[in-house]
């Protein structure tokens, strides 16, 4: 009889024991289901990305589906059940003790996805980027040339390269010249940038700093000349436009989101078997400037331009 209540004792114990270090898996899940989840999340991005470039190479309409939430849900249930007799008869006993354990554990992830559609999806997509957005990602440190190589399509009446299967063409024999140039500007940290507020209306205006060297002051030059822009002063507005309204305005103009993807998609090589069953366009031809190849739009933190004086 002693040694049955020993046993129950001990067993309970450890039963207790077992349960008291099981009682909360949450703490646990933490790390792992947030980079889990972020790191999916992102490589779903991505590839959903690169499927809606290669839609728009072949004139599909790209198509966008957000993860709206991520919910996660754990449950374990443990029990342990003991139980002993000892039944006495006639001077005789019959002593057995029983045990059991189980066990539940549940992961019940929720993840919930939203179509983006609508009118106003429609107009973010295809609204041109405002001009302080593009001047934010050069005072960023995004390197100039290519941030107007990818999202401008015009710069004072300067056309840039447009890939798009409807009015594909080449860009103007003053662009890419005029792209080394800025960049050079913006490596000596001889350009400024800002946005100011008036009457309730975003600003921009860019601006070339004195005292620098004479290669810059030349590089700065021959921008303004490019431009048109008064070499005088030292202070110039960015507009949205397609031509500015004097000599000291600054017209970008600029490209939709729907716009870029589709610029984008164009340096994608199709197979020869598509172009010929008229199922898409051809790839354009890589263009030149001064003799140079102009380069793909890779890595944009190396210099994309290095003309012949």
């Amino acid at each position: 009889m002693d040694s049955i209540r020993k046993l129950i004792l001990v067993v309970f114990s450890l039963s207790l024991t077992v349960l008291w270090g099981c009682a909360s898996i949450g703490p646990h899940t933490v790390v792992r289901d947030r980079f889990d989840y972020t790191g999916a999340i992102g490589d779903s991005w991505k590839q959903q990305m690169l499927l809606n470039v290669v839609k728009a190479r072949y004139g599909d309409t790209p198509i966008f589906l957000d993860v709206a939430s991520v919910i996660s849900q754990y449950s374990l249930e443990t029990g342990v059940d003991v139980n002993g007799q000892v039944v006495k008869k006639e001077g005789f006993g019959d002593q057995f003790i029983g045990m059991g354990a189980h066990g539940t554990f549940t992961d019940r992830p929720t993840i919930t996805y939203t179509p983006l559609s609508g009118e106003k999806f429609a107009r973010s997509l295809m609204k041109p980027l405002p001009p302080a957005s593009i001047v934010s990602m050069i005072q960023a440190g995004y390197p100039i040339d290519f941030v107007l190589r990818l999202c401008v399509d015009a710069v004072n009446g300067i056309s840039n390269r447009y890939g798009g299967f409807v009015r594909a063409h080449s860009a103007d024999p003053e662009f890419y010249p005029l792209l080394e140039r800025l960049r050079r500007i913006q490596d000596s940290h001889a350009i400024g940038l800002r946005v100011q507020k008036t009457n309730e209306m975003e600003g921009v205006m860019m601006s070339f700093k004195g005292n620098i060297a004479p290669a810059v002051q030349e590089d700065i030059l021959f921008v303004q000349k490019t431009l048109g822009l008064d070499s005088v002063s030292r202070e110039i507005r960015v507009v949205y436009g397609s031509i500015a309204k004097d000599d000291k305005e600054l017209a970008l103009l600029t490209r939709s989101i729907l716009q870029i993807i589709i610029d984008l998609a164009s340096y994608i090589e199709v197979p020869s078997v598509h172009v010929e069953d008229k199922i898409v366009n051809a790839t354009m031809p890589g263009e030149t400037a001064q003799g140079v190849p102009v380069p793909p739009l890779d890595p944009p933190h190396r210099s994309s331009f290095c003309f012949k004086e």
